[in-house]
């Protein structure tokens, strides 16, 4: 029987790139559903329905447990699911498990947050704050050398390749704008050449790539800065 396709709501940024590069390692059939999150289209109701954080990615599955549709969000929840679902880059034995399961977490509560945050303050706010340039780019600078620590003992962060680098890649592609230099950072240099030359990391962050915009004009929309960072959607 041929699997229906996975709904994939999503916008190309660093987290939406962790899930279509999972689809695409496991080559699963997913059909992309755009939530262009400058326009507010995270707040209809009917994302919310799936998504109800107003965060993208989230999925829906057609073919979920006892094949009875299910939706997830959560980037790091819909990659442990696919990983389940399918068995791949997510391992069964406990301890391999456990080695990735403290990555991926990782990447959600450090360097996500931390890169996020270099981003709009070096990016995006309208006017300069020297101290949370300095504090964000320096932390993000700080979590480098971490993975940079680990990435010098095992070829990847839970030592086979696995969601946990899915996750945490798309937030090392834009290192200039977070003020970092891969130079610093060798054994993460490696890593990070490694993984982008796979075919479905090139596949995966391709998807949508035509509707990303430059950091400096988001910065003059007035319409999408506030619907962005202003708490909601306006108007």
């Amino acid at each position: 029987m041929t699997q229906k396709p996975i709904e994939l709501y999503y916008w190309p940024t660093p987290n939406g790139w962790k899930i279509s590069i999972m689809l695409e390692e496991c080559v699963l059939p997913y059909v992309v559903k755009y939530v262009d999150i400058r326009k507010g289209d995270q707040f209809e109701p009917d994302f919310l329905e799936i998504a109800p954080n107003n965060r993208m990615p989230a999925i829906v599955d057609p073919d979920g447990p006892e094949g009875r549709p299910i939706s997830v969000f959560e980037s790091a929840a819909i990659l442990q699911y696919l990983g389940n679902k399918t068995g791949m880059f997510y391992p069964a034995d406990t301890r391999k498990r456990v080695a990735v399961e403290q990555w991926l977490f990782w990447q959600m509560g450090n360097l996500g947050p931390m890169c996020g945050q270099a981003h709009h303050f070096r990016f995006y706010a309208r006017e300069e704050v020297s101290y949370a340039v300095d504090r964000y780019t320096n932390e993000v600078a700080r979590l480098y050398g971490v993975m940079n620590t680990q990435l010098g003992k095992t070829e990847f962060l839970g030592g086979d390749y696995s969601i946990a680098d899915m996750a945490c890649i798309g937030w090392i592609k834009p290192h200039k704008r977070q003020g970092q230099n891969l130079d610093d950072f060798p054994n993460l240099k490696r890593w990070y050449e490694v993984i982008m030359a796979r075919p479905a990391v090139i596949a995966g962050m391709a998807v949508g790539a035509e509707y990303r915009g430059r950091p400096e004009d988001l910065k003059t929309d007035d319409a999408a800065h506030a619907i962005l960072f202003g708490g909601g959607k306006q108007g």
